[in-house]
């Protein structure tokens, strides 16, 4: 599959398609912020990876806290020489499974139960949807550890540090992202654990209510991909 996705360019119509038949989770916790990533942010970010920054085709990919494998298999569909996802929760895992079985992709993907301190050695290529730190507090600081401790080039999604509403008319009027400036403590905390924002694209998230505290029907806010980059130490 690797080598038939490396001798074509998938549209970024077509990725999501894909991705859009990846399930859900069928009973998320609210503890582990498991908000599942859309197909339209999903595909943006590996397309920005993929052929933006040449971090996929060939390459060694990580996804943690995969959920439902959405990312994880998007990678592997895209070309991806090796893919290995791990998620806490072996609902998910079990999930992630049928997903690649379903979509074809059945044994391209590495499934890992376990938290994500579990995973060594290294990746080209770490993609993460990390909890927000709403229900835990810098509940993603420590998935940035670890994606940096792990891969030499890290996609991580952010909540945008404040609801602008400005920026969410702008972004419904684009092609789903504009570039924006890091966050200060986040840029300054990606310095300590030696690495480098190269880039910040805001994106527009849509959630249905899953939760008995979600009061909308929908929730829209802006998350933030990090695009981060190893500095040798």
């Amino acid at each position: 599959m690797g080598e038939h996705a490396q001798k074509r360019i998938i549209r970024k119509l077509d990725l999501e398609l894909f991705l859009s038949k990846i399930a859900l989770q069928p009973s998320p916790q609210a503890q582990l912020e498991q908000y599942t990533i859309s197909p339209s942010i999903a595909s943006t970010m590996l397309y920005i990876a993929t052929y933006a920054n040449n971090d996929i085709i060939g390459k060694t990919v990580l996804d943690l806290g995969c959920g439902t494998g959405r990312l994880a298999i998007g990678a592997s569909y895209l070309g991806a020489q090796e893919v290995v996802g791990i998620d806490i929760d072996k609902r998910a895992i079990k999930t992630a499974v049928e997903n690649s079985l379903k979509v074809g992709l059945a044994g391209m993907v590495q499934w890992v139960i376990g938290d994500i301190s579990a995973i060594v050695g290294g990746f080209d290529t770490v993609l993460q949807n990390p909890p927000f730190g709403v229900q835990t507090r810098e509940a993603d600081r420590a998935f940035l550890v670890k994606a940096l401790e792990l891969g030499n080039s890290v996609y991580s999604l952010h909540n945008h540090p404040e609801t602008d509403k400005q920026l969410i008319k702008q972004l419904k009027a684009s092609s789903g992202f504009l570039q924006v400036p890091p966050s200060p403590f986040l840029e300054r905390f990606v310095t300590k654990h030696n690495g480098a924002v190269k880039a910040v694209y805001a994106m527009l998230m849509t959630i249905p209510r899953m939760f008995d505290f979600h009061t909308k029907i929908k929730h829209e806010f802006v998350v933030d991909l990090y695009v981060i980059e190893k500095v040798s130490v």
